[in-house]
């Protein structure tokens, strides 16, 4: 049985979608741009919405809303793709991470509260701790599709005025305490890659209750273009961020069915479980309390540490079964080493869930057969044990 590793949730209407959009003569800035955003405004009731063309570029431009520059500290987790610490590395900020609840892997608002007033605990070591810069913003992210804690978060940054950029690149649909994911700080991104809830092939959207932060970023993406500019005329130091009027029909197609899309991801999650769940060995994803919706991303299990993860991969992609590790920490990748001089033993729990964790085949489009079937060789394979 071959089974992808993902596979987007397309139909017959996402795809006219794409082909009203070429049959017409604009195919950037157009009308449906402005109905992908309008949807996310509608989902979120967030007063704006911001289309761009990845995740990483929605990201970048918070950072530049929040007027986050060089060397300022931000806050956020080692625990992530990279994009959400390289958007401050982008604008010479100084990413300061602290470690991850080892339950669901979201950012620990315990060590966050701590890093705000022992600050140069955490520095990396190669920032300077006597006069470093001001600590700015916190960016936590909201793994897997599930939301960090964002209540707590929120009060430690009131308490210190700092900016909040919900990384909710992975939880388009989720809820915490009712509340959708990406509208818990001052800033939320989503992203739409192929493996995504929805895709867009590429693409991203920011919401944000705030009125100069979003012209700001309106013009930003548009190569710096301010309301009033014309075609040639540049207020700001802008980017080509545009999302394209085919990505956007697509997107907005697939919005008006996110209900059900979900519903099949937390189906396929829901078979998962029950069969995982009674595998020795097996850790399966934990949901706290406060997520009143996980909106399903990817499906990653961890193993016991007698169990050697990469050789576990290795026999199952070796019977048909394509995994991923997830994450590699971000502070021990090779250019984050040589940039800041993190070291293996700085973030334990990040680490030890990096080392464990194993995402199998996920998407809303797969069979309980084939769930069935994964589960099957994963069982027999840990039996040899």
């Amino acid at each position: 049985m071959k089974i992808p590793m993902s596979s987007p949730d397309l139909n017959d209407a996402d795809r006219q979608a794409v082909i009203n959009v070429i049959n017409t003569p604009i195919l950037s800035m157009g009308k449906y741009t402005a109905d992908f955003e309008k949807a996310f405004c509608d989902l979120t009731g967030a007063k704006y919405a911001i289309a761009v063309n990845s995740g990483t570029a929605g990201l970048h431009l918070c950072v530049r809303a929040a007027g986050i520059g060089a060397g300022d500290l931000v806050i956020t987790t080692p625990f992530s793709f990279v994009a959400s610490s390289n958007v401050l590395l982008f604008e010479n900020a100084i990413p300061v991470f602290v470690d991850i609840d080892p339950k669901t892997g979201n950012i620990d608002p315990e060590l966050i509260a701590d890093a705000t007033k022992n600050i140069e605990k955490y520095l990396p070591r190669k920032v300077e701790a006597d006069g470093h810069p001001p600590l700015r913003a916190i960016l936590p992210v909201d793994v897997f599709g599930q939301p960090a804690d964002m209540d707590a978060i929120n009060a430690i940054a009131k308490e210190h005025g700092l900016t909040v950029i919900e990384d909710s690149c992975e939880a388009l649909g989720a809820t915490y305490k009712g509340k959708h994911a990406g509208t818990l700080g001052d800033f939320g991104i989503f992203a739409f890659y192929p493996n995504k809830q929805i895709t867009t092939g590429e693409g991203g959207v920011i919401i944000t209750n705030d009125d100069k932060a979003a012209n700001l970023m309106r013009a930003l993406r548009n190569q710096g273009r301010a309301p009033g500019d014309t075609w040639l005329q540049h207020t700001h130091l802008g980017y080509n961020y545009r999302i394209d009027e085919m990505s956007a029909a697509m997107g907005a197609s697939q919005m008006l069915r996110l209900d059900a899309i979900l519903s099949k991801r937390e189906q396929v999650a829901a078979w998962y479980e029950s069969r995982l769940e009674e595998i020795a060995g097996v850790e399966i994803p934990f949901i706290e309390s406060f997520t009143t919706r996980t909106s399903w991303f990817v499906y990653v299990i961890r193993f016991d540490k007698k169990i050697n993860r990469d050789e576990m991969a290795r026999k199952l992609e070796a019977r048909g079964i394509p995994v991923r590790p997830y994450f590699l920490p971000i502070h021990l990748q090779p250019y984050m080493v040589e940039r800041f001089g993190w070291r293996e033993g700085d973030f334990p729990v990040t680490e030890d869930l990096g080392k464990r964790g194993l995402a199998i085949p996920f998407s809303g489009v797969m069979t309980e057969e084939q769930v069935d079937y994964i589960c099957n060789i994963i069982r027999e394979e840990v039996s040899k044990i």
